[in-house]
């Protein structure tokens, strides 16, 4: 075929579509938050169109002739607070939209009122980004996996290095953020986590079924515990209870489908099931590892009446990597030489029920999660040989929870109070060679039972103007774990947060807070060769933190922030044989907290935030973040403070996105890191042939810890996306190109064992292998091609 007849039938195609696509409607219900009844006279309008409707006497309101596209509605009436909803994606399944509309303090007589897509928080007025939908979808470099999305926000570092998604927030190690799913703790949010931590190469959630993201960087909820760094609390859409449909999704690596719908009059459904190929793009660019996963999830809404309602909801992944053994060069020899064959299943269940009573609101929250992990390697990837054998990891988490609550509403007043319990299950089976000053075998067995419980309470106020907002929050958590860790007491975590409008559009707020974290599961349950748990002494870790911001709305499209913080820990656990903190491990595939620990380390960080952002409706959204900011620790009460893994001084990100006539969209993204700090390596230890063969690669010289530092990384990204609207179906298509500019990092260089002993005669303990040095250095441009179908 010829390149004219080509260039003929796509523009046939392109006016085949132009004449089928068409305008649509939004239709939806507008209640009273706290009665459930209809709201009559409410005025409802598309943000940015400037078009609406007005509901009739049973609620219901129908906006004709919208273009398609991403939306949120605003709803108004005379003696309500305006709502304004999260983005909804208007096409030919549009959703029904109910909005909940909360009565004035006091009726006002004449009212005129800006809506803005900013949302303020008075028990987070400081340290709370909303991401929405259109954002979630479109940012540049992401492939809509949530954990790249978070990164464009300010505080939030991003890792170069070998594809992963460890969140690292405001200095904090990636084992200090959690995670929520409509209410429902997670463990983690990425395949082939780290135990002990949180990162991974892909996100486990599919971005399908995200309506909308609070990420808390600071100021945490009290009724979101265990937490030091961040809180993620993902919003799910509800199914759809007018049409059923299913979409289709191509993306980066791997291929998904979803359906969303309802059963019945009263049950929406939401099912998405995706498949990776991971293993054959990691296989194309050669790398040394294969990952492969397979995951799963759902939420199923049903109202019984107006006042109650149940939420099921379900999350898993089956995760598999393998070793590519038949690939050359000295990256792949090294990598190849440590990395060990993981598998792991995880899910988590669970079930969230809300009864509506007046100014109350009861919730029972319970659920379940699992996560079953297994490492296997062998010295050189021979497997012919039990005596090769060098770490066989078998480990379970198992977590169940309940959590009741009431929140209760009067005027300018809201309090929220509630307690949770937990019991938790841990089990490890390691056989794992360690060699520390001469070579010995961690060979233990361990099943340790948590109960776990807590209480938390808060307080808000908001003045009728909204002019000055403040809560005042306590929570307490404890376990039997230890007869330190049961008194409740002892974990008693205050929190205040203030805010007061200066001039119009012009906020100035502060927080202070004390929180607290249980030690991970795996330092909790760490035995040594004689069966006695080691780490018993172990204590919460504790955090305080203070951070003041001003806030300002030049217009309802506009915020531009600034945001100083200031965190300070207390009894970080502090690994006994490194000398460095746990949580400055967490970073690489396997398992952290296995080892003996105690609770001395101090840690700190501090610096500014800023953070500029424009949003104007289905056109614009461009949002840059500037952080400036140090992450330290010592090892105890006296001595200097030295950098931590963490300590990238500087973050910046100018993400932006577009959208152009008929449906175009351009997207792009500048990331740029300050370098990491590095520790040199122990040269002579790390050459000792029994050293090497317990771990395959090199020791750090610990008492030289992160002396070093790498140089700054940046890189640019490009999204090119273009949907066509059509009476029934939704097909869209985009380009994602990673590295566009295909900047390189450059790394430490690593030592590694040539195979060849220089000192044969020496005795076994004394005989060391010649070593070579390795350059590192990575960065590669990565394009990826996606395509979308929803019918």
């Amino acid at each position: 075929m010829s390149f004219k007849r080509i260039a003929l039938f796509l523009t046939l195609l392109l006016a085949v579509f132009r004449l089928l696509a068409a305008n649509y409607r939004i239709a939806g219900t507008v209640i009273d938050r706290k009665s459930r009844e209809p709201i009559e006279f409410v005025n409802v309008l598309v943000m940015g169109l400037g078009i609406g409707g007005t509901t009739d006497a049973s609620g219901s309101f129908e906006i004709r002739n919208v273009p398609p596209g991403i939306y949120s509605l605003q709803a108004s009436l005379i003696g309500y607070k305006t709502a304004v909803t999260p983005e909804y994606r208007v096409n030919h399944i549009t959703p029904h939209i109910l909005i909940e509309m909360d009565e004035e303090a006091a009726a006002l007589d004449m009212v005129t009122v800006t809506a803005s897509p900013f949302r303020r928080v008075a028990e987070s007025p400081v340290s709370l980004r909303i991401i929405g939908m259109q954002e979630i979808e479109k940012a540049p470099g992401a492939n809509r996996d949530i954990s790249r999305v978070v990164q464009n926000y300010p505080g939030v570092a991003f890792s170069p290095i070998g594809y992963r998604n460890d969140l690292i927030v405001r200095g904090g190690g990636p084992s200090e953020n959690r995670f929520y799913l409509d209410g429902v703790e997670i463990p983690n949010i990425n395949h082939f986590s780290t135990q002990g931590a949180s990162g991974g190469p892909v996100g486990l959630i599919d971005a399908d079924l995200i309506r909308n993201v609070n990420l808390y960087s600071g100021a945490f909820p009290a009724n979101r515990g265990n937490a030091l760094s961040s809180v993620l609390d993902f919003s799910l859409r509800d199914g759809d209870m007018e049409h059923n449909s299913i979409k289709a999704t191509l993306g980066a690596s791997e291929v998904s489908l979803s359906s969303n719908g309802h059963i019945g009059e009263r049950t929406s459904y939401l099912v998405s099931v995706r498949q990776s190929y991971l293993q054959m793009l990691f296989k194309m660019l050669g790398l040394p590892f294969l990952p492969a996963y397979t995951d799963a999830s759902f939420k199923v809404k049903t109202r019984f009446n107006p006042q109650n309602e149940l939420t099921v909801l379900g999350l898993g992944g089956i995760d598999r990597m393998k070793l590519n053994l038949g690939i050359d060069g000295e990256d792949a020899e090294y990598m190849l030489s440590y990395l060990p064959k993981i598998e792991q299943e995880t899910f988590t269940l669970g079930g969230v029920y809300r009864h509506y009573a007046g100014n109350h609101v009861q919730t029972v929250t319970l659920s379940h999660s699992y996560l079953n992990n297994r490492n296997l390697k062998y010295l050189n990837n021979d497997e012919s040989s039990e005596e090769n054998l060098t770490l066989n990891l078998r480990s379970v988490e198992q977590e169940t929870k309940l959590r009741l609550e009431n929140t209760s509403a009067w005027n300018v007043w809201k309090l929220n109070f509630g307690l949770e319990l937990g019991q938790s299950h841990y089990t490890n089976t390691t056989y794992q060679k360690i060699f520390t000053d001469q070579m010995h075998l961690s060979d233990y067995h361990t099943s340790l039972n948590l109960l776990r419980w807590g209480l938390f309470a808060s307080m808000n106020y908001i003045s009728s103007d909204e002019s000055f907002t403040a809560s005042l929050g306590l929570r307490a958590d404890a376990n039997n774990y230890s007869d330190r860790m049961k008194e409740l007491w002892r974990q008693m975590s205050p929190r205040l947060s203030v805010s007061y409008r200066l001039l119009d559009g012009l906020f100035l707020s502060g927080h202070v807070g004390l929180y607290y974290q249980l030690p991970q599961y795996t330092a909790l349950g760490f035995k040594g060769n004689e069966g006695q748990y080691v780490n018993r002494d172990l204590d919460y870790t504790s955090v305080s933190q203070e951070s003041i911001g001003l806030t300002w709305n030049p217009n309802e499209t506009m915020e531009v922030s600034v945001e100083g913080f200031y965190k300070l820990y207390r009894n970080m656990p502090l690994s006994v044989t490194d000398g460095i903190p746990l949580s400055c491990k967490g970073n690489d595939y396997g398992v952290i907290g296995n080892e003996e620990l105690v609770s001395k380390a101090q840690g700190r960080s501090y610096g500014v935030e800023m953070m500029f952002k424009w949003l104007l409706t289905n056109r614009l959204n461009l949002s840059s973040s500037f952080t400036l900011f140090k992450s330290e620790f010592r090892s105890g009460n006296e001595g200097s403070y030295l950098p931590s893994a963490w300590d990238n001084r500087f973050i910046l990100n100018v993400s932006g996105t577009y959208n152009f006539p008929k449906n175009w969209s351009v997207g792009m993204k500048v990331c740029c890191i300050g370098g990491s700090p590095y520790t040199p390596y122990d040269t002579d230890k790390s050459s000792l042939v029994e050293a090497w063969n317990a771990q395959g690669k090199p020791y750090f010289d610990y008492s030289r810890y992160n002396s070093e530092r790498l140089p700054a990384f940046g890189q640019l990204d490009v999204r090119i996306d273009k949907t066509f609207y059509l009476k029934k179906y939704m097909l869209g298509f985009y380009i994602d190109i990673q590295n566009i500019t295909g900047s390189k990092l450059r790394q430490q260089d690593v030592l590694m064992s040539t195979g060849q002993i220089a000192n044969p005669s020496a005795p076994s303990a004394e005989q060391r292998y010649v070593m070579k040095p390795i350059r590192q250095e990575s960065g590669t441009v990565l394009p990826t091609l996606g395509i979308t179908f929803e019918y």
